[in-house]
């Protein structure tokens, strides 16, 4: 046993005698041209806040950035001719409501002169007419009034979907008309929109994956649609990402789009070997090793592992010695 171990070290010891886990083998590898491009952060969806009722903006609660809520109360629009409105409609409901107590007594009473045969049939049908006439007015005014109050009530600019706002085009005070916008709100997530020359479209495909850096982070999303439409050169496209930051709306963001795929040859990084500003890999030839001087290319990272792209200096199928990962 220990003289296996000590012939164990000294193979170890000599140059040009490998073991086989630290061999690797060159081989072509697919890899994928990336083409930088900027993005823009949108909302998925942006709906207007409108003005339901033309009128004077009394109230404004929200300003650029803020949250909301669906349903929630953005700004109040008050017409003061809706009050006037309401008041006449109040005084002529009593009105009526006056004369259908005079005509019900007077109801009440021919019915009573009928009984005794001091007054005529055709007299009591005028008095109920009377009557139904006064209470179909009186309810007609009543509706009148439902429909004002619920003008009123849509003075209140609701938000029409969860999200942020995104521009308040009005200031308080300001005199707004029916259907204008009182505050643009964009929700339902939001997303990167690119713009990527026509040359690219035939090699872009919906759900590939797509790399984003942010702010010296990098993440990945996911390519979810490809508009038909090519505008100005460029072809438009939609790219997903998980907690994609809205704190800035239409904010460009440095994306990488994979464009093409080639063969290449590639070597483990911890193959490689500097010297004197010269990158060196070690080739197996039969039993020995000879240091051979390569020229190096991207990085990339296949599998999970770090490997370097080699320009020239090895061939496929020869076999590199690989350092301590």
């Amino acid at each position: 046993m220990r003289l296996i171990a000590l012939v164990a070290v000294v193979l170890a010891a000599l140059p040009g005698v490998l073991t086989a886990q630290e061999l690797y083998t060159v081989s072509p590898a697919s890899l994928t041209e990336w083409k930088a491009v900027y993005g823009r952060i949108e909302a998925r969806d942006q709906i207007p806040a409108r003005a339901r009722l033309g009128g004077t903006l009394k109230r404004l609660d929200v300003t650029e950035g803020d949250r909301v809520s669906t349903g929630q109360d953005l700004a109040r629009i008050i017409d003061d001719k809706l009050e006037f409105r309401l008041s006449a409609l109040d005084a002529r409901s009593e009105a009526l409501q006056s004369q259908l107590r005079n005509a019900e007594a007077e109801l009440e009473r021919g019915e009573a002169l009928l009984e005794r045969g001091v007054t005529t049939a055709q007299r009591l049908d005028a008095l109920r007419t009377d009557v139904n006439v006064l209470r179909n007015e009186l309810d007609g005014v009543q509706a009148d009034r439902r429909v004002i109050e619920q003008q009123v009530t849509e003075g209140t600019v609701l938000a029409p979907l969860e999200g942020r706002v995104l521009d308040v085009p009005v200031t308080e005070g300001a005199v707004v008309m029916p259907g204008e916008v009182v505050a643009m709100i964009g929700g339902n997530g939001f997303f990167l929109r690119l713009a990527v020359p026509e040359r690219h479209a035939n090699f872009l495909v919906e759900g590939d994956s797509i790399q984003i850096e942010e702010q010296g982070a990098s993440q990945s999303g996911t390519l979810a649609r490809i508009y038909p439409q090519i505008e100005n050169g460029r072809v438009v496209a939609d790219v997903e990402v998980p907690n994609l930051s809205d704190a800035f709306v239409n904010k460009r963001v440095l994306v990488r789009l994979p464009v093409a795929t080639r063969e290449a040859l590639v070597v483990p990084e911890k193959a490689l070997i500097t010297r004197a500003g010269l990158d060196y890999v070690e080739v197996t030839e039969g039993d020995e090793t000879i240091l051979r001087s390569v020229l190096p290319g991207q990085r990339h990272v296949i599998e999970g592992r770090d490997m370097v792209e080699i320009v020239t200096g090895v061939r496929a199928g020869e076999k590199v010695v690989v350092g301590d990962e």
